[in-house]
């Protein structure tokens, strides 16, 4: 266990240095290639219910996916992380305007306040079709490397026991955040596909 925990946390220093050394410029245009690639997609077209992040920094940006999401009619669902523990939920958003009126907490994400009680939550209502997934690192294979919280695994593995199952999980990645291969343990769970800029 403690060197798979080393190897991973070489790894997320290894990226967090790769991805910090892309332009925001970059960053931009990489995610606007990613949300195309993303509207394209059979799984994104016929989903009606899609999770979908509020990225950080150093991820592929996910506005223009959220108003997409909207303007389709689709039902969006962001998570609202616990930071005391690893449980997560998937919360259902309105519109962009709700989007702006979500508090920021200390991770500087936006997320519903903790005692927002009022919104749909994904596994009580129905479950999800698609989780557009965020992550530092990526490999082919689609082994993921998080941040170490596990909040996603956790969420998996609630919907594996939903009458609906396992949702087709996306992630949206930089070039700059694909591996050679991702050191996983038992608790990690497959992702179906990465979506990135490749050479086509």
């Amino acid at each position: 266990m403690a060197a798979l925990r080393a190897a991973k946390q070489a790894l997320r220093r290894e990226i967090k240095g790769r991805v910090a050394a892309v332009s925001d410029q970059e960053k931009l245009r990489q995610s606007r290639v990613v949300s195309k690639k993303l509207f394209k997609h059979p799984k994104y077209l016929s989903s009606q219910r899609v999770a979908v992040f509020l990225n950080m920094h150093d991820e592929v940006r996910t506005n223009d996916i959220l108003q997409d999401i909207f303007k389709r009619g689709k039902a969006c669902f962001i998570p609202r992380y616990f930071t005391k523990s690893s449980h997560m939920d998937m919360l259902r958003l309105k519109d962009m305007e709700d989007v702006k009126m979500l508090p920021l907490t200390s991770w500087n994400i936006q997320q519903p306040a903790d005692d927002d009680n009022d919104r749909d939550e994904a596994l009580a209502t129905g479950g999800l079709d698609l989780i557009l997934m965020p992550g530092l690192g990526f490999d082919k294979k689609g082994n993921r490397l998080g941040r170490g919280k596990g909040f996603y695994d956790t969420y998996l593995e609630r919907c594996r026991t939903h009458p609906k199952g396992k949702p087709y999980t996306i992630a949206l990645a930089f070039k700059e955040q694909l591996c050679a291969e991702v050191p996983v343990g038992e608790h990690d769970i497959l992702i179906d596909e990465v979506l990135y800029e490749d050479e086509e």
